[in-house]
């Protein structure tokens, strides 16, 4: 027996595996001999590395597996958070570094009603809703003639084109920026932001975020918390026109407007120059006709006004006449000639002095008398 034992334990030992040989045959064994299934848990300790590989564990009150989903499977869906009750379609496998047995994870659902995206809409919206930027009173007004207005939005898609159509249809004046970015896919988010970030720094009147219609995977960008809070932190209004009618994103709910199509988004921007053509000639004839009407007034209230300049005239020239004529009556009264109207007469020497005294008509003085109708020569006897 001894001996038998020796010798098995020396052939067992002879014959040894290597650990990566043993990790390598169990997770041949593990992968033929377990399909991919699915599997109900919670998830703990989710972490998602730079690579975009997402790391986790999937528990229930019993046991706990480690699991994996890689970036190439997780793109499209938003993160999930520790303790969410969550479906995933795996495939069990062996981590032969270090001989942990886990779970390949290559799609990933909710247990709750509407999945990942419902819950991860509803944190976010929260957030936001806390911070106030879902209020509506910081909506602000769209200008009503814009100068400029920015697109952002692919440039490659039907929404493009339809908003540059509206746009030189409705208002050709305006000058249109377009920025470019990714709409969909893992890019999309940081793209978006990008493009939202150039534009802050641009004069423009009014902003357009915009893409067509598509699954809420298409749309999921624009559900984001990061690019909610880009767009409610732009510096000009925001008009928001994401997926059909009936899709209502986040970014809807921060922006400025939100508008059922890129086209009416466009239309939202801009008013339309035929209108504006007819208020102008409307406006042009009121304008035509109150300066008509003010001219007219003016012209009568000139005639009015000098109808009265030249009753005043006249009032004042007949009292001036009347003050002059007592004037000249007192004038008159004072006169030496109607003194000498009434029989008085004035001597004057040569040089014209008056001569009051009998002491300045000395015997053989010449001189003049005045008399009221003129002048006589006479010499003192």
């Amino acid at each position: 027996m001894g001996a038998r034992l020796d010798l098995f334990s020396a052939a067992s030992a002879e014959g040894a595996w290597t650990v990566g040989e043993v990790t390598k045959r169990a997770r041949a064994v593990i992968e033929a001999g377990l399909p991919p299934l699915w599997v109900r848990g919670e998830i703990a300790g989710f972490k998602a590395w730079r690579s975009g590989h997402w790391y986790f564990s999937l528990r229930d009150q019993s046991a706990q597996l480690r699991c994996v989903m890689f970036a190439k499977q997780n793109f499209m869906l938003p993160a999930p958070s520790d303790g969410m009750q969550v479906f995933v379609f795996a495939r069990p496998s062996l981590y032969e570094e270090k001989g942990e047995f886990q779970l390949t994870v290559m799609e990933l659902l909710s247990t709750d009603q509407g999945g990942l995206w419902k819950l991860a809409f509803e944190k976010a919206k929260a957030a936001l809703t806390k911070d106030g930027l879902l209020d509506p009173a910081r909506k602000r007004r769209l200008p009503p003639f814009p100068r400029r207005i920015a697109v952002v939005t692919s440039p490659d898609g039907a929404a493009l084109r339809d908003i540059q159509a509206v746009i030189g249809r409705r208002w050709p004046i305006a000058e249109l920026i377009i920025v470019p970015a990714q709409v969909q896919g893992a890019k999309a988010e940081g793209s978006v932001c990008s493009a939202l970030n150039r534009i802050s720094r641009l004069p423009v009147d009014v902003l357009v975020v915009a893409r067509g219609g598509g699954s809420i995977e298409d749309l999921w960008a624009f559900n984001t918390e990061r690019v909610a809070r880009a767009v409610a932190a732009m510096p000009m209004p925001v008009i928001s026109a994401i997926g059909h009618e009936t899709d209502v994103t986040l970014c809807d709910l921060v922006a400025d407007l939100r508008a059922a199509t890129p086209s009416a988004a466009a239309e939202a921007a801009t008013p339309d120059r035929v209108e504006v053509l007819q208020q102008c000639g409307v406006l042009g004839q009121r304008l035509a006709r109150a300066l008509r009407i003010a001219s007219r007034h003016v012209v009568e209230r000139l005639d009015r006004t000098g109808d009265r300049l030249v009753r005043s005239m006249d009032t004042r020239l007949e009292k001036s006449g009347a003050l002059l004529t007592a004037h000249s009556a007192r004038l008159d009264a004072l006169s030496p000639l109607r003194v000498l109207g009434r029989g008085y007469a004035v001597a004057r020497d040569e040089n014209g002095k008056i001569l009051k005294r009998v002491a300045q008509l000395p015997a053989g003085k010449e001189f003049r008398l005045r008399v009221t109708d003129g002048e006589v020569n006479g010499r003192v006897q």
